[in-house]
Protein backbone atom coordinates (compact mmCIF):
# COMPACT_ATOMS: atom_id res chain seq x y z
CA UNK A 1 0.00 0.00 0.00
CA UNK A 2 2.87 2.32 0.67
CA UNK A 3 4.19 1.92 -2.81
CA UNK A 4 0.66 2.64 -4.51
CA UNK A 5 0.18 6.37 -2.33
CA UNK A 6 3.95 7.18 -3.17
CA UNK A 7 3.03 6.32 -6.80
CA UNK A 8 -0.16 8.52 -6.33
CA UNK A 9 1.15 11.64 -5.05
CA UNK A 10 3.38 12.69 -7.93
CA UNK A 11 0.99 15.12 -8.64
CA UNK A 12 0.92 16.46 -5.23
CA UNK A 13 4.72 16.63 -4.49
CA UNK A 14 5.29 18.63 -7.91
CA UNK A 15 2.43 20.79 -6.44
CA UNK A 16 4.26 21.53 -3.09
CA UNK A 17 7.71 21.26 -4.30
CA UNK A 18 10.20 24.70 -4.88
CA UNK A 19 11.95 25.03 -8.46
CA UNK A 20 14.44 22.98 -7.64
CA UNK A 21 13.31 19.65 -6.01
CA UNK A 22 10.36 19.89 -8.86
CA UNK A 23 13.37 19.52 -11.55
CA UNK A 24 14.61 16.35 -9.09
CA UNK A 25 11.61 14.51 -9.24
CA UNK A 26 11.38 15.29 -12.76
CA UNK A 27 14.37 14.39 -13.73
CA UNK A 28 14.15 11.05 -15.70
CA UNK A 29 10.76 10.55 -14.81
CA UNK A 30 9.32 8.30 -17.32
CA UNK A 31 5.86 8.44 -18.23
CA UNK A 32 2.92 6.37 -20.14
CA UNK A 33 1.07 8.45 -22.47
CA UNK A 34 -1.78 7.64 -24.73
CA UNK A 35 -1.90 8.87 -27.95
CA UNK A 36 -4.59 9.45 -30.59
CA UNK A 37 -2.62 9.19 -34.32
CA UNK A 38 -3.79 12.03 -36.70
CA UNK A 39 -4.28 12.21 -40.15
CA UNK A 40 -0.56 12.36 -40.96
CA UNK A 41 0.17 9.53 -38.54
CA UNK A 42 1.64 11.63 -36.22
CA UNK A 43 1.05 11.08 -32.15
CA UNK A 44 -0.73 13.62 -30.09
CA UNK A 45 -1.13 12.99 -26.49
CA UNK A 46 -4.89 12.08 -25.20
CA UNK A 47 -3.78 11.08 -21.82
CA UNK A 48 -1.02 10.10 -19.73
CA UNK A 49 -0.22 8.39 -16.36
CA UNK A 50 1.85 10.00 -13.26
CA UNK A 51 2.31 6.71 -11.65
CA UNK A 52 -1.02 4.91 -10.90
CA UNK A 53 -3.30 8.45 -11.72
CA UNK A 54 -4.32 9.00 -14.98
CA UNK A 55 -4.78 12.56 -16.50
CA UNK A 56 -6.94 13.37 -19.24
CA UNK A 57 -5.37 15.98 -21.43
CA UNK A 58 -8.05 18.82 -21.85
CA UNK A 59 -5.87 20.82 -24.36
CA UNK A 60 -2.50 21.05 -26.41
CA UNK A 61 -1.31 24.46 -25.90
CA UNK A 62 1.65 24.47 -27.73
CA UNK A 63 3.77 22.00 -29.11
CA UNK A 64 7.60 22.30 -30.69
CA UNK A 65 9.67 19.76 -32.46
CA UNK A 66 13.44 19.11 -32.38
CA UNK A 67 15.46 16.76 -34.75
CA UNK A 68 14.43 13.46 -33.15
CA UNK A 69 11.87 14.89 -30.18
CA UNK A 70 8.67 16.58 -30.00
CA UNK A 71 7.45 18.21 -26.73
CA UNK A 72 3.64 19.10 -25.94
CA UNK A 73 2.44 21.64 -23.85
CA UNK A 74 -0.64 20.40 -22.44
CA UNK A 75 -3.36 21.18 -19.61
CA UNK A 76 -4.49 18.42 -17.78
CA UNK A 77 -7.92 17.83 -16.06
CA UNK A 78 -6.16 18.74 -13.12
CA UNK A 79 -6.18 22.22 -13.92
CA UNK A 80 -2.03 21.97 -14.06
CA UNK A 81 0.09 22.42 -16.56
CA UNK A 82 2.70 19.85 -18.20
CA UNK A 83 5.21 19.74 -21.01
CA UNK A 84 5.92 16.15 -22.42
CA UNK A 85 8.66 14.98 -24.38
CA UNK A 86 8.20 11.84 -27.06
CA UNK A 87 11.87 10.73 -28.35
CA UNK A 88 10.75 9.06 -31.62
CA UNK A 89 14.10 7.19 -31.55
CA UNK A 90 13.02 5.10 -28.77
CA UNK A 91 9.20 5.82 -28.67
CA UNK A 92 10.02 6.87 -24.92
CA UNK A 93 7.49 9.37 -23.19
CA UNK A 94 8.84 11.53 -20.48
CA UNK A 95 7.23 14.86 -18.24
CA UNK A 96 9.76 17.75 -18.94
CA UNK A 97 8.31 19.80 -16.77
CA UNK A 98 5.52 21.06 -14.73
CA UNK A 99 3.58 24.55 -13.63
CA UNK A 100 0.95 24.08 -11.06
CA UNK A 101 -2.16 25.94 -13.05
CA UNK A 102 -4.16 28.83 -11.78
CA UNK A 103 -6.87 27.85 -9.45
CA UNK A 104 -9.65 30.55 -8.61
Amino acid sequence: MATLSRSCDVAQRLRAAGPVHRRRILAGMTTRVECYAGHRGEQEPVAFWLGERRLAVQAIVDRWFGQTQRWFKVDAEDGDVYVLRHDETTGEWDLAAYRRGDRQ
